[in-house]
């Protein structure tokens, strides 16, 4: 049968040998044998009429110049863009994502003790600075500045993020933090500070002095460097 005549009738996974299909390539060899296509298509498990799960992992993956790096911050609107990916197969990748960084940042700043913004900035740096959109962060420590955890805060656009003092401080009173440090990214990878950046950490300064939560300093994150608003007496 030629392949035209297979895709004409409808070409599925269970098309291919056994030992290329992505869920039993990954039980035979682990996950380390597949491609990151074949990893997306074990997420989705299904493909459309006319393409395969792998074949539409592909097309997803294609979307940006980034390759999977752009699932880090794609939204539910971002990947239902993609025929053959509905909210459900979107939120079903979004949440792998999701534990996969979760996993990550177990144990990884544990008791790290803040003394510089270069100790947040090296936690943070690799990650924040291949975003596509503004994330803001809020890095919370305790009565010793060690780091208690790091939530998000607010996804914003191409080149803003929309925060308000409640989100930042519920975050901190919910984690027991004594202190935070603000974090936000231009994905541009100019970290020079908008006006609505110095305005927004004054707001936020002047709040948590108002809550007995100190805001210790706002750092931007560019493309392999960042900016200290603390340093730099913008705050």
């Amino acid at each position: 049968m030629q392949k035209n005549d297979i895709r004409d009738k409808g070409y599925t996974i269970k098309d291919l040998p056994k030992s290329e299909r992505p869920r039993e390539k990954l039980l035979a060899h682990g996950p380390d044998a597949l491609s990151n296509a074949e990893l997306l298509a074990v997420i989705i498990r299904t493909g459309t009429g006319s393409e395969t799960a792998i074949e539409v992992s592909t097309r997803l993956l294609g979307m940006d110049n980034r390759g999977i790096r752009h699932l880090m911050d794609a939204s539910i609107n971002d990947l239902t863009k993609i025929k053959g990916i509905g909210e459900c197969k979107a939120a079903q990748i979004i949440a792998a994502i999701e534990l996969g960084r979760r996993i990550k940042r177990i144990g990884y700043y544990d008791k790290v003790r803040v003394t510089s913004p270069e100790i947040v900035a090296e936690v943070l740096m690799d990650e924040m600075s291949s975003l596509y959109k503004e994330h803001f962060r809020t890095v919370i420590l305790d009565t010793k500045n060690q780091i208690i955890c790091i939530e998000n805060i607010s996804i914003g656009t191409l080149n803003a993020s929309i925060v308000h003092p409640r989100d930042v401080f519920k975050a901190a009173i919910k984690n027991n933090g004594n202190s935070v440090i603000l974090v936000h990214n231009h994905p541009s990878g100019d970290t020079t500070p908008s006006v609505e950046d110095i305005n927004i950490t004054k707001r936020l300064v002047e709040g948590g002095n108002l809550m007995g939560i100190k805001v210790l300093d706002h750092l931007i994150v560019g493309n392999g460097t960042y900016l200290s608003m603390k340093e730099k007496n913008l705050m």
